[in-house]
């Protein structure tokens, strides 16, 4: 790989054939391409990251995107890492942090409402469940061609003092 267009072609390459690979040779594959990356760009992190992700090996995963966040990504990463580290930490029990992390998550348009669904269900996980529901509820409504006020006094009264 001589330039980083020709590495995200291969990375690219590489998750459109994903699907065909296990585990075993996904991470083989990834791990060689995160070699021929700067170790101090924190791309190879986060695909090597988002490979262990695909093949449920959460714990690895979180590793590798706690080291993608250490090395800093671009705008567009740092927001789908958000949402996948976000739901990693929730399938790996640790609720509070995958809230945390997804409250946080930058808005951008390669993620649309994804952050806020993801807390959605990070928060249901937590048993906080009208707080999920109107999460889930307000990261709709700019989607909606008509309702959009009577959905926010709908989502906001979910969570308004009892």
């Amino acid at each position: 790989m001589h330039t980083v267009e020709s590495w995200e072609r291969a990375v690219a390459d590489l998750w459109e054939r994903s699907d065909a690979l296990g585990r075993e040779e996904g991470v083989a594959q990834m791990r060689a391409l995160a070699a021929k990356c700067p170790a101090s760009d924190g791309r190879a992190a986060f695909e090597l990251a988002g490979m262990y992700d695909t093949h449920d090996d959460e714990a690895e995963a979180a590793a590798w995107y706690e080291r993608a966040l250490d090395l800093g990504l671009d705008d567009a990463r740092h927001a789908q890492l958000a949402v996948q580290y976000g739901s990693t930490l929730r399938n790996l029990g640790r609720l509070n942090e995958a809230i945390a992390v997804l409250r946080a998550a930058p808005v951008h348009a390669s993620t649309g409402s994804a952050p806020r669904i993801v807390l959605a269900l990070a928060l249901h996980s937590a048993g906080r469940a009208d707080e999920a529901l109107r999460v889930a509820l307000e990261a709709q409504i700019d989607a909606l061609p008509r309702y959009q006020r009577s959905m926010r006094a709908y989502a906001a009264a979910l969570t308004e003092s009892r």
